[in-house]
């Protein structure tokens, strides 16, 4: 049997394969951040798809931090009983849940926060209002907002957390010289811009104790001029791992980032799948920490190449999910065609245009039958 569907463990975690959903903005939430009927059914799905650790959208830790209309937030103790109901229905399907905690930064929508957007420093540009540059006390009250988020995750029975430290969110403008141009402890070098990402990891780690997993998601390059390059992610990836991290999941690119973004179109051919695969293998080179791999994967053979030969631990995959939840159990029952998922990114309309996340194709295919 592929090593792909052997059962692991990270940190106390027991996982019954290397199937990883990553997190994936579905708009289901209620209007608060609160979980639904809607978004316990869609994780629901997912479970008995076959995943095994299905990792949540990003929910804000704050309200100041919310980024999209009906995202996942994490930001009140009342929360806490909805998410769990979620959570046990999960579990009783054999797959483990993370929730992935966050903050919009820059990229926080100030429509709906009604506040304008806090930053690492003042940057214009991107589409964005310009933002406003953080003070020190701030930052240490964000740090406390994400250690308090996590001990919500955990009271409602998540199975880790995951800090969102990729794609431009709150924590990767930290990271970014692009974002980051402060002058202070907080911004400069690699070691100042690392700190509040290394400090949340402490708070949250003080928050849940030593055996409860907590992720991170990091960028391996922004690609953006001026942005985060992969020797700095290295050793940022180095310092989470010497800070308590127990696995780093790997992606890279912004969402202003263009074609060379986290979300790329046009995944036709083995050669264009798993996109930061170079970038993953620099990675697995110096660190010991546990990787999971996202980024374009469709097909089967290459997940199994790709944990094989040491380029990662795990396999994570999005949008193959949104058009079939059930892709693992597909492959597990030994039909190991490549996912269905097209990559024309058409899936991010029906978000934009505020209905709930579907595969626009999968449903024109239903209409017609």
């Amino acid at each position: 049997m592929s090593k792909l569907f052997e059962p692991t463990e990270i940190n106390a975690m027991q996982l019954a394969n290397r199937f990883v959903r990553s997190a994936t903005y579905e708009a289901m939430a209620k209007e608060d951040g609160g979980c639904s009927p809607r978004l316990a059914a869609c994780m629901n799905q997912l479970a008995e798809g076959g995943v095994g650790l299905i990792i949540t959208s990003h929910a804000y830790v704050r309200q100041d931090g919310q980024a999209g209309a009906r995202q996942i937030g994490v930001y009140r103790d009342d929360f806490i009983e909805g998410y769990r109901g979620m959570t046990q229905e999960i579990h009783k399907r054999g797959a483990r849940v993370v929730m992935q905690i966050t903050h919009g930064g820059f990229f926080s929508d100030n429509k709906l926060t009604g506040q304008r957007s806090l930053a690492p420093s003042e940057v214009e540009g991107f589409g964005q209002p310009q933002s406003r540059e953080m003070h020190v006390e701030e930052i240490q009250g964000l740090i406390e907002a994400y250690g308090q988020a996590a001990r919500r995750a955990k009271e409602a029975q998540f199975d880790g957390v995951q800090i969102h430290a990729a794609h431009g969110y709150m924590m990767s403008q930290f990271l970014s010289p692009v974002f980051n141009r402060r002058t202070d402890a907080y911004g400069g070098s690699l070691e100042n811009r690392a700190r509040a990402l290394l400090e949340v990891l402490r708070k949250v780690r003080a928050e849940v104790g030593r055996d409860y997993p907590v992720l991170v998601k990091m960028n391996c390059q922004d690609f953006l001029p001026g942005g985060l390059e992969l020797e700095e992610s290295i050793q940022a990836g180095l310092e989470l791992q010497e800070a308590g991290a127990d696995a780093i999941e790997l992606s890279g690119g912004t969402i202003v980032s263009g074609e060379v973004s986290h979300c790329r179109a046009g995944i036709n051919s083995e050669e264009k799948e798993a996109y930061f695969r170079r970038e993953a293998r620099a990675f697995t080179e110096k660190l010991q920490v546990p990787l999971i791999l996202v980024g374009g994967i469709r097909s089967f053979h290459l997940a199994d190449r790709l944990v094989n030969e040491g380029y990662a631990d795990y396999i994570s995959m999005s949008r193959p999910f949104i058009r079939e939840p059930g892709l693992i159990k597909r492959w597990k029952s030994g039909d190991v065609q490549k996912a269905k998922c097209v990559s024309d990114n058409q899936c991010r309309g029906p978000v934009l245009a505020g209905e709930a996340l579907h595969c626009v194709v999968e449903k024109k295919l239903k209409q017609r039958i």
